[in-house]
């Protein structure tokens, strides 16, 4: 079983997994049988009319507001569903299996049916949940030492909570991205013209940037910008260092040569590096290289025998446009699953597949 895309709660023949079913066939090398629900009586007839071996892949659980416990009204509204009707349809889930298996890491971090509605006596995790667990665990809780954080991405408030966790436990931190500039306007008054700032966030820098004192953490910022007239991939370039600061009009939409060379610095001292959120915008090539150099220097590390790990999102999409995934220690394939178990937070779905 599984979902695809965001159908709100009801069948929407775009989000049908049915076109999934060849591709199947193909990995596995044998027939897989498609239900039309992934619920009710022709579904359990079907699956207890199964023989041993035989593979049934059931329809988009997502076709039901259950799954998710909400769904929008006809005003757009969230409305939550019916308690009663969520515990009827985790039973119907639950009447399919005699063994249940969680393989979905990218959606342990929601309170789903699927992930937590499941009772089953038998629960484990797949391979892909029990490596991602694997390697985050050797990151936060054994890394070999130096231990690097990467973090980039546009707001500071949206990584409060994740910086804090990880300042306990790194030795040192690369901020980058979009968020280095409320660092930096905060913390020093650079000039950054029209690039983003985080105001709510730029509320708590002091704050992390004590914490990082207290526990002995250097923390890494960008030192010269790569900027663009507007946020477009055909804008103007030019260039700018901390001294005369980015003119108003102008944003930084990427890292200069300089800073490239203090974040290859850190990346070579470390023996462990976990990298959440790319260091400029990628997707527009002139404002890429930051982010490619940066990728460069980290495969290189993985090559050397270091940990590298890749939390998931923008950062996993950098990994696979330049095809590198395989040359990495592990990227992760939670965008959402990995930030929060980084976060020092349970995810839901594992936890359920506890009986502690």
């Amino acid at each position: 079983m599984s979902h695809l895309g965001r159908p709100d709660g009801k069948p929407n023949a775009k989000y049908s997994l049915k076109p999934v079913i060849p591709e199947l066939e193909k990995l596995l090398g044998k027939s897989v049988t498609f239900t039309d629900d992934c619920v009710g009586k022709s579904v359990e007839d079907t699956v207890n009319g199964a023989s041993n071996g035989q593979v049934i892949l059931l329809e988009n659980l997502r076709f039901h507001a259950e799954e998710e416990g909400s769904f929008k009204d006809d005003e757009g509204k969230k409305q939550k569903v019916d308690k009663s009707k969520v515990e009827e349809f985790r039973k119907g889930l639950t009447a399919l299996g005699d063994v249940y298996i969680n393989d979905a890491f990218g959606t342990a971090h929601r309170a789903h049916s699927s992930m937590v509605g499941v009772d089953l006596p038998q629960k484990a995790s797949g391979f892909l949940v029990k490596k991602e667990l694997d390697y985050f665990a050797k990151a936060l809780e054994e890394p070999k030492r130096p231990f690097l954080a990467i973090l980039g991405g546009a707001k500071v408030s949206d990584k409060i909570q994740l910086i804090d966790n990880l300042l306990g436990k790194v030795n040192s931190l690369i901020i980058c991205g979009g968020m280095s500039f409320t660092f930096k306007k905060t913390l020093e008054g650079v000039k950054i013209g029209d690039s983003l700032f985080d105001e709510a966030g730029s509320k708590t820098v002091k704050d992390l940037v004590e914490k990082a004192k207290k526990n002995n953490v250097k923390i890494v910022l960008p030192v010269d910008y790569i900027t663009a007239d507007k946020f477009d991939k055909d804008a103007k370039t030019g260039y700018a260092e901390d001294k005369d600061g980015i003119p108003d009009g102008w944003m930084g939409l990427d890292c200069g040569e300089k800073s490239i060379k203090l974040y290859k610095e850190a990346i070579g001292e470390a023996q462990t590096i976990l990298w959440n959120g790319p260091a400029g915008v990628f997707e527009f090539d002139k404002f890429a290289k930051g982010t490619k150099e940066m990728l460069d220097a980290a495969v290189e590390a993985a090559q050397s025998g270091k940990i590298v790990i890749i939390g998931g999102g923008d950062t996993a999409t950098v990994a696979a446009k330049y095809g590198v995934e395989d040359k990495l220690s592990h990227v992760s394939t939670g965008g959402g699953a990995s930030l929060e178990l980084l976060e020092g937070k349970d995810l839901p779905g594992v936890s359920a597949l506890s009986s502690k």
